[in-house]
């Protein structure tokens, strides 16, 4: 009679690769009785859950994090918040004194104070070309400082949208020079007079002076740093740039004016941009990083990558906190593959990361963004299904089969298997419940060897 034990864990090593697959089973399945003098076990394919799990490295992400870093050469005047703080999408983090933008904002507002007192006098039309020509090169002047400027503001969105402002205002005043142009040519036709050319361009030369003063203003309200996300404030900026796993928050920030990327600093020193310090234009004051939702980036081989799909439920254990798991599902995987550190082909999964318990069943710690973690993917799952050890199955000709027993001999059926779990695998052709079958020692059986 059969002896009955119940189903085991089994990965399914591939060469390689770096993923593997396993098994969780949640019921019993095929046994076996000993037969010492051959080695060749006896039991039975008994129905169970199977379930085929895909095991690859990964690492903890936040949701976001970007860098806040001075947008001009100046002073860290003011510095409002600690490192460790929660700040608001839009607090203000730091204030940079910056006296040259400073100096640039009030010469604009001069310049603007004249305008807006009366255009210049023009007693002819050569006079008219002269100040025209004047205004005009005035007004590149200042798109050319503004343009310069706001190239400098390394946050990208800022810059952004400082420059589509310059550009606005550029073609602004260019529409009001070319009018006041044409103005001119109809007086020189005789179809308007000298006082509508001296007017239009009086308009152009107060378009120019309040462009000139609003982009030195934007420039200088880019002083006040706002948190770009809500999150929790780090010093200093992202070590190698911002990636989408974020493992290596290290500050980065440096006080020298040359370090725009951070530098590694004194031994023993802090890197943070002190309050006070003079800061180089570019150079990264602090991070804020977003860790409202944390996610997962795994890196799965290319040999399970079409196993896995947006939903698969896993597990999650992480280096830095034995015994604890954490649940995560799929959230999306990537199109185009990177290279492993094995040289293997490898995709990128993105996961959410769920709460986890630890070993004692209580709450387990929350993660930070760049901890390395084991991800196991669970791929395929087959529910009441034929089952038997993954040893009983040997590879003949090709062909899976397992040995029945019919009798008294052993009788080798090519079989068909679907899910494939660590220990234990379904049979979904080929084999029924029930049957009696070599659960180890196959290999050692030949064709009309007796049972006993």
């Amino acid at each position: 009679m059969a002896c009955v034990s119940r189903d085991q864990p089994r990965r399914r090593s591939r060469p390689l690769v770096l993923a593997a697959a396993g098994l969780f089973l949640i019921s019993s399945t095929a046994a076996s009785c000993g037969d010492e003098q051959t080695g060749v076990r006896l039991g039975e394919a008994s129905r169970g859950t199977v379930a085929e799990i895909v095991e690859a490295p990964g690492s903890v992400t936040a949701r976001a994090a970007a860098t806040v870093s001075a947008p001009a050469a100046g002073t860290l005047d003011d510095l409002r918040v600690e490192p460790g703080r929660r700040v608001s999408k839009g607090q203000v983090l730091a204030v940079i004194d910056a006296p040259d933008l400073e100096a640039r904002r009030r010469s604009a507002e001069r310049a603007l104070d004249q305008a807006s007192g009366g255009g210049s006098a023009v007693a002819d039309t050569s006079g008219f070309t002269a100040v025209r020509h004047r205004t005009d090169r005035q007004a590149a002047k200042s798109f050319a400082e503004a343009r310069a400027a706001a190239a400098k503001i390394t946050d990208p969105a800022l810059r952004q949208v400082l420059l589509k402002q310059v550009t606005a205002a550029e073609e602004q005043y260019e529409a009001a020079s070319s009018a006041a142009a044409e103005v001119m040519r109809s007086v020189q036709t005789g179809v308007a007079s000298l006082g509508e050319a001296v007017d239009s361009l009086s308009t152009a030369q107060r378009l120019q002076a309040q462009q000139a003063y609003d982009l030195a203003d934007a420039a200088v309200e880019a002083l006040t740093l706002r948190a770009p996300v809500a999150g929790v404030v780090q010093f200093g900026g992202v070590s190698g740039g911002t990636t989408s796993s974020l493992t290596d928050l290290l500050s980065a920030g440096g006080a020298a004016p040359a370090a725009a990327g951070g530098g590694a600093g004194l031994p023993g020193v802090d890197t943070a941009v002190p309050e006070g310090a003079y800061v180089a234009a570019g150079t990264p004051i602090m991070t804020v990083v977003d860790v409202s939702r944390l996610g997962l980036t795994a890196e799965v081989d290319e040999t399970d990558v079409l196993l896995v799909k947006p939903g698969v439920a896993a597990t999650v254990e992480l280096d830095a906190a034995t015994g604890a798991t954490y649940e995560a599902a799929v959230r999306s995987i990537d199109l185009l593959p990177t290279t492993s550190s094995r040289g293997g082909v490898s995709y990128k999964v993105r996961l959410d990361l769920a709460a986890g318990k630890n070993a004692q069943g209580g709450t387990a710690p929350t993660p930070r963004p760049g901890m390395s973690a084991v991800v196991r993917l669970q791929v395929r799952e087959a529910d009441d299904a034929v089952t038997v050890p993954a040893s009983a199955i040997i590879n003949v000709d090709g062909r899976d089969t397992v040995w029945t027993v019919r009798g008294d001999r052993y009788e080798r059926v090519p079989v068909t298997l679907g899910v494939q779990g660590e220990d234990v695998v379904q049979v979904t052709g080929g084999l029924d419940a029930g049957q009696r079958i070599a659960v180890s020692g196959a290999d050692q059986i030949q064709p009309g060897d007796r049972t006993s």
